[in-house]
């Protein structure tokens, strides 16, 4: 490694960054000719100097986003005038002043988490300077407080995403959590001997291994829906295992953490529904990147991560239709979710608390109710529009690098945020520590998605998502890094 940084820094060196880049000598002309979507500038205070009655109307008039769902009264979907304000938003973000090898960072790893603004860290230094206590367990000031806060912010949820009501959102710890909780309470009571769950091929680790778990103590089996050569799923494979009968739940990505493809859950979940199925959909990635409303999906699980959206971590959402929490039994037995206990039997409460056993990440739920704020601010119209102009600048100038091959498919209007690809025959390992040297973050492996990896053919991609506080500059650093790689390793 100590000769391939010595040849890395002698290619860094020898050549200026806007001489040699062809993306630098494309890049002019690509920005000319793009028609830029409109957004709306991140306002001096991003809290709310009057906050919206945290309302839940049984229907909401719809409007399109790029084909997908959205709401146009949903506060945090607003869609302004003027223009998204780059500079305000990189200036909220203090770990974007760091200097990696005396180079500014350039996070292009948002996929694994996302960085967070200052006004999440002061709100979790609040909560433990101010109110820190535990929550719905105290009489006293503190106690309220933090139980109004923790309250508050499941309703933000419940309001971003368009839920009938709070009481079908539950704190866990992520999205993994989420899965496993379905599996294991739905799962269990539900699923049975030669009963069949429907995946994808694209599935994270965490949409699979619950089911596999699942399946073996039940008897019930494992029907795959496959790629096609673009990355998009097989449709007819989804009709067939559906047809075949017997399926009792289908469980499948928004947006593949891998390849970006962003998948017609919709239409999924229509087919599913006529055939008596249930529907769970990972938005892990959907969530924190374009709107999603869970009333015109209807799904009847959703889960994501508040990590991935500017959140804490160790804090996610379970979202389920208030008619199927309420036959579920509980996941974790102990306080909190209890009605009474006796010597010999207890009963329940009514969700969501059945499912929020012990002292919840009550911090956690207080930031990402925080960082809701900050992205309604935003706008996640203004944010899709953001991510997608940055990946489809991605796609492009990656895709002239020689050498260089791209996952997933070959619209990038289809994607949200990811591009994963490989330079020859150098390993994603390799890439991404050469990229390091020049300060770039992005992430290398198999992305916990092996069985994808599989369908692709090898055995790890690097991979480079984009958020809110990305620029072209961030791209154009990338792709010259990674035209350097190539003269290093001579592809």
């Amino acid at each position: 490694m100590t000769t391939l940084k010595q040849k890395w820094a002698a290619a860094s060196s020898s050549t200026s960054l806007k001489a040699t880049s062809h993306a630098a000598a494309d890049t002019a002309s690509y920005r000319k000719a793009k028609n830029r979507l409109p957004g709306l500038a991140v306002p001096k205070s991003t809290t709310p100097t009057t906050k919206p009655p945290l309302t839940f109307p049984g229907q909401l008039a719809q409007s399109t986003v790029r084909g997908y769902a959205t709401q146009k009264q949903a506060t945090a979907y607003i869609h302004g005038d003027k223009l998204y304000d780059i500079d305000k938003v990189r200036h909220d973000f203090p770990i974007l002043n760091r200097l990696i090898n005396g180079k500014p960072l350039a996070y292009l790893d948002s996929a694994a988490t996302a960085q967070k603004p200052a006004e999440v860290i002061d709100e979790l230094t609040r909560f433990y300077n101010e109110y820190n206590a535990n929550v719905h367990r105290g009489v006293y000031k503190i106690s309220e407080e933090a139980t109004a806060a923790y309250e508050e912010a499941r309703a933000k949820i419940a309001r971003l995403i368009n839920a009938k009501s709070p009481n079908e959102i539950i704190f866990v710890r992520g999205t993994t959590e989420a899965i496993n909780l379905v599996a294991q309470s739905w799962g269990r009571a539900n699923v049975g001997l030669g009963d069949g769950i429907i995946l994808t091929e694209m599935e994270h680790h965490s949409n699979i291994v619950p089911w596999q778990l699942l399946a073996k103590e039940r008897g019930a089996h494992l029907k795959y829906v496959g790629l096609t050569d673009d990355g998009h799923l097989v449709h007819e494979d989804f009709r067939q295992h559906l047809e075949s009968g017997g399926i009792k739940l289908v469980t499948l990505t928004h947006v593949s953490n891998v390849l970006g493809t962003i998948n017609p859950v919709r239409e999924y979940i229509r087919e599913a529904h006529k055939q008596g199925c249930r529907v769970l959909v990972d938005a892990a990635q959907s969530v924190p990147h374009m709107p999603v409303d869970v009333q015109d999906m209807d799904c009847d699980f959703l889960a994501f991560s508040g990590h991935k959206m500017c959140g804490p971590t160790g804090i996610g959402v379970l979202y389920a239709k208030k008619a199927i929490l309420e036959e579920m039994p509980p996941y974790h037995g102990g306080g909190e979710m209890i009605r009474e206990v006796h010597l010999y039997e207890s009963t329940w409460r009514d969700p969501p608390y059945r499912f929020e056993a012990g002292t919840t990440n009550i911090a956690g739920a207080i930031g990402l109710g925080k960082a809701i704020d900050y992205l309604s601010e935003i706008g996640l119209r203004n944010i899709q529009a953001h991510d997608q102009e940055l990946t489809e600048y991605m796609h492009e100038m990656l895709g002239k690098v020689k050498g260089v091959k791209i996952y997933g498919p070959a619209n990038p209007r289809t994607k949200a945020g990811v591009i994963s690809f490989s330079l020859g025959d150098v390993h994603a390992h390799d890439m991404a520590s050469l990229l390091d040297e020049d300060g770039i973050a992005v992430r290398s492996g198999h992305h916990c998605a092996q069985p994808l990896m599989d369908r692709l053919g090898v055995s790890s991609t690097t991979r480079a998502s984009v958020y809110i506080y990305n620029t072209e500059d961030e791209i154009d650093r990338l792709v010259e890094s990674v035209e350097r790689a190539g003269r290093v390793f001579k592809i």
